[in-house]
């Protein structure tokens, strides 16, 4: 039986949110830990990183391990249209809710995608064949579609990062669904 993406995006949502503080706290820090071990992330020197919403990964432990690693953080800013820009995120960057209440960075340099060695972004949902539904928006499709032919080619590599309880058994991708290079939650670095 095929699970419409909403269903599924409802599903994965209410899973996320039913975690408590700690183990989101317990199960970011480990999933830091991976994502900061990994080939992607020691290479990169210019990261596209989120800035965590309330039931997200929280993505600070990363992003300070890479300001402590002499690399650039940039994170996403909504625009209109459905579309995002990229700003560089500093240790003293003033942070704003942005038009979907995400943290945006006011100021800072902006890059474009193909300034970016490594991605990470937030999802709601993931399968075992590394396929991801969004908050809904496209956002990220729009963003990295130029970057991005395949989940297996030498382009821009970008990390979904999950909890566990946000796994699905099969999500069916849409034509221009980006699949993700890599998948860390908790237990898996896929």
């Amino acid at each position: 039986m095929i699970i419409d993406q909403a269903s599924l995006r409802n599903q994965a949502k209410y899973a996320r949110a039913s975690l408590s503080s700690d183990a989101k706290r317990k199960a970011s820090e480990i999933i830091a830990e991976h994502v900061c071990a990994s080939q992607n992330f020691s290479a990169a020197k210019n990261i596209c990183c989120y800035v965590p919403m309330a039931s997200e990964v929280d993505t600070w432990p990363i992003i300070r391990r890479a300001w402590a690693q002499n690399k650039r953080i940039f994170a996403p800013v909504v625009k209109k249209n459905f579309q995002m820009e990229f700003r560089e995120l500093g240790e003293n960057s003033d942070l704003s809710a942005g038009k979907l209440g995400m943290s945006e960075p006011l100021g800072g340099k902006l890059a474009a995608t193909d300034e970016f060695d490594f991605v990470l972004a937030p999802l709601v949902a993931f399968d075992m064949k590394r396929n991801r539904i969004g908050m809904g928006g496209g956002y990220y499709d729009r963003a990295f579609a130029k970057n991005k032919l395949s989940a297996f080619d030498d382009a821009l590599p970008i990390a979904g990062l999950a909890f566990d309880v946000q796994r699905v058994d099969e999500i069916t991708s849409n034509p221009w669904d980006i699949r993700l290079s890599q998948i860390f939650t908790e237990t898996l670095q896929l």
